[in-house]
Protein backbone atom coordinates (compact mmCIF):
# COMPACT_ATOMS: atom_id res chain seq x y z
CA UNK A 1 0.00 0.00 0.00
CA UNK A 2 1.37 3.42 -0.95
CA UNK A 3 0.67 6.40 1.29
CA UNK A 4 1.49 9.84 -0.03
CA UNK A 5 2.93 12.15 2.62
CA UNK A 6 1.62 15.09 0.61
CA UNK A 7 -1.80 14.39 2.10
CA UNK A 8 -0.65 13.74 5.69
CA UNK A 9 -1.35 16.69 8.01
CA UNK A 10 1.77 18.63 9.04
CA UNK A 11 1.24 17.77 12.72
CA UNK A 12 1.48 14.05 11.87
CA UNK A 13 4.55 14.60 9.66
CA UNK A 14 6.38 16.23 12.58
CA UNK A 15 5.90 13.04 14.63
CA UNK A 16 7.61 10.89 11.96
CA UNK A 17 11.35 10.14 12.27
CA UNK A 18 13.19 13.04 10.67
CA UNK A 19 16.48 13.31 8.90
CA UNK A 20 18.93 15.32 10.98
CA UNK A 21 21.62 15.95 8.31
CA UNK A 22 23.19 14.54 5.19
CA UNK A 23 25.65 11.85 6.22
CA UNK A 24 27.74 11.14 3.14
CA UNK A 25 27.88 10.61 -0.60
CA UNK A 26 29.42 7.52 -2.18
CA UNK A 27 31.29 7.73 -5.47
CA UNK A 28 32.54 4.84 -7.54
CA UNK A 29 35.78 5.46 -9.37
CA UNK A 30 38.02 3.61 -11.77
CA UNK A 31 40.76 6.16 -11.04
CA UNK A 32 41.32 6.35 -7.28
CA UNK A 33 44.51 8.41 -7.55
CA UNK A 34 42.94 11.21 -9.61
CA UNK A 35 39.85 11.17 -7.38
CA UNK A 36 41.98 11.39 -4.22
CA UNK A 37 44.04 14.25 -5.71
CA UNK A 38 40.93 16.22 -6.68
CA UNK A 39 39.17 15.96 -3.33
CA UNK A 40 42.24 16.10 -1.06
CA UNK A 41 44.79 18.31 -2.81
CA UNK A 42 42.38 20.58 -4.67
CA UNK A 43 39.27 20.77 -2.46
CA UNK A 44 40.93 20.17 0.91
CA UNK A 45 39.08 17.15 2.28
CA UNK A 46 41.21 14.86 4.47
CA UNK A 47 41.58 11.11 4.08
CA UNK A 48 40.62 9.34 7.29
CA UNK A 49 39.66 6.05 8.88
CA UNK A 50 37.59 3.57 6.88
CA UNK A 51 36.27 0.17 7.93
CA UNK A 52 38.13 -2.79 6.38
CA UNK A 53 35.73 -3.31 3.47
CA UNK A 54 36.78 -6.04 1.00
CA UNK A 55 36.93 -3.51 -1.86
CA UNK A 56 39.47 -0.75 -2.53
CA UNK A 57 38.60 2.81 -1.63
CA UNK A 58 38.89 5.52 0.97
CA UNK A 59 36.80 7.88 3.09
CA UNK A 60 37.25 11.64 2.94
CA UNK A 61 36.48 13.89 5.87
CA UNK A 62 35.37 17.49 6.39
CA UNK A 63 36.51 18.09 9.95
CA UNK A 64 35.55 15.04 12.01
CA UNK A 65 32.82 13.83 9.64
CA UNK A 66 33.33 11.41 6.71
CA UNK A 67 31.36 13.14 3.98
CA UNK A 68 32.57 11.28 0.89
CA UNK A 69 33.05 7.53 0.53
CA UNK A 70 35.01 6.53 -2.56
CA UNK A 71 34.82 2.94 -3.82
CA UNK A 72 37.32 1.65 -6.36
CA UNK A 73 36.05 -0.31 -9.35
CA UNK A 74 37.95 -1.73 -12.32
CA UNK A 75 35.27 -0.51 -14.72
CA UNK A 76 32.63 2.16 -14.25
CA UNK A 77 29.12 0.69 -14.15
CA UNK A 78 26.99 0.91 -17.28
CA UNK A 79 24.43 2.23 -17.22
CA UNK A 80 25.39 4.74 -14.55
CA UNK A 81 23.19 4.46 -11.46
CA UNK A 82 20.91 6.99 -9.91
CA UNK A 83 19.56 10.44 -10.50
CA UNK A 84 21.86 12.50 -8.29
CA UNK A 85 22.37 15.82 -10.05
CA UNK A 86 25.31 17.13 -8.03
CA UNK A 87 26.83 17.30 -4.56
CA UNK A 88 27.36 20.60 -2.77
CA UNK A 89 29.82 21.47 -0.03
CA UNK A 90 29.86 24.59 2.12
CA UNK A 91 33.31 26.12 1.69
CA UNK A 92 35.50 28.98 2.88
CA UNK A 93 38.22 30.94 1.10
CA UNK A 94 36.66 31.85 -2.25
CA UNK A 95 39.67 33.70 -3.71
CA UNK A 96 42.15 31.04 -2.52
CA UNK A 97 39.95 28.21 -3.87
CA UNK A 98 39.58 30.02 -7.19
CA UNK A 99 43.37 30.22 -7.56
CA UNK A 100 43.84 26.56 -6.59
CA UNK A 101 41.29 25.44 -9.19
CA UNK A 102 43.09 27.50 -11.84
CA UNK A 103 46.49 26.12 -10.77
CA UNK A 104 45.23 22.55 -11.24
CA UNK A 105 43.59 23.42 -14.57
CA UNK A 106 40.10 22.59 -13.34
CA UNK A 107 37.39 24.27 -15.40
CA UNK A 108 34.57 25.73 -13.33
CA UNK A 109 31.62 28.06 -13.62
CA UNK A 110 30.57 30.76 -11.19
CA UNK A 111 27.04 31.65 -10.10
CA UNK A 112 25.82 34.30 -7.69
CA UNK A 113 22.74 32.82 -6.06
CA UNK A 114 19.60 34.93 -6.51
CA UNK A 115 17.78 36.49 -3.60
CA UNK A 116 18.96 38.24 -0.47
CA UNK A 117 21.89 35.95 0.39
CA UNK A 118 23.78 36.09 -2.96
CA UNK A 119 26.15 33.23 -2.07
CA UNK A 120 28.95 32.45 -4.47
CA UNK A 121 28.68 29.04 -6.11
CA UNK A 122 31.49 27.33 -8.03
CA UNK A 123 30.55 24.32 -10.18
CA UNK A 124 33.01 21.78 -11.58
CA UNK A 125 33.32 18.13 -12.61
CA UNK A 126 35.34 15.67 -10.54
CA UNK A 127 37.57 13.11 -12.35
CA UNK A 128 34.65 10.65 -12.45
CA UNK A 129 32.18 13.05 -14.09
CA UNK A 130 30.25 13.94 -10.92
CA UNK A 131 29.28 17.58 -10.63
CA UNK A 132 30.58 19.29 -7.50
CA UNK A 133 29.30 22.60 -6.13
CA UNK A 134 31.21 24.71 -3.62
CA UNK A 135 29.10 27.30 -1.76
CA UNK A 136 30.78 30.38 -0.28
CA UNK A 137 29.32 33.08 1.93
CA UNK A 138 28.09 36.16 0.06
CA UNK A 139 30.54 38.35 1.98
CA UNK A 140 33.58 36.56 0.55
CA UNK A 141 35.50 38.32 -2.18
CA UNK A 142 36.61 36.66 -5.43
CA UNK A 143 39.93 37.59 -7.06
CA UNK A 144 39.85 41.27 -8.00
CA UNK A 145 39.92 40.44 -11.73
CA UNK A 146 37.39 37.61 -11.49
CA UNK A 147 35.29 38.67 -14.49
CA UNK A 148 38.37 38.73 -16.74
CA UNK A 149 39.49 35.35 -15.37
CA UNK A 150 36.15 33.80 -16.38
CA UNK A 151 36.64 34.92 -19.98
CA UNK A 152 39.88 32.92 -20.35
Amino acid sequence: MHISLYFVPFSVKRALPMITRMDHFTLVSDNLDATRQFYVEVLGLAEGPRPPFPVPGFWLYAGEHPVLHVVGVTQMPEPRRGVLDHMAFRAEGLARTWLILERYGIRFSVVRAPGAERTWQLFMQDPNGAEVELDFDATELPPADWKTRLER
